[in-house]
């Protein structure tokens, strides 16, 4: 089992509540799912350079970093 990584799935927070901004100086996509992004229990960075952050079980922000780019802006 060495070199396999643990995979996990999580739920959004809350579609109903979704928001987005965009800092265009820095490049950085903000999706909140939800009014509670800074009390995230857990935060992670995916490989794709993407940051994650979860509270109780479920997603409530994803931080995109050179969104312009993955978008072909």
């Amino acid at each position: 089992m060495s070199g396999e990584k643990e995979v996990k799935e999580y739920k959004l927070a809350s579609i109903d509540r979704i928001w987005f901004e965009y800092d265009k100086q820095n490049d950085i996509l903000y999706i909140n799912f939800g009014l509670d992004v800074e009390d995230a229990d857990e935060e992670f960075l995916t490989e794709d350079n993407i940051v994650v952050r979860i509270k109780n079980g479920r997603v409530v922000s994803l931080t995109v970093f050179e969104f312009s780019k993955r978008v072909n802006l």
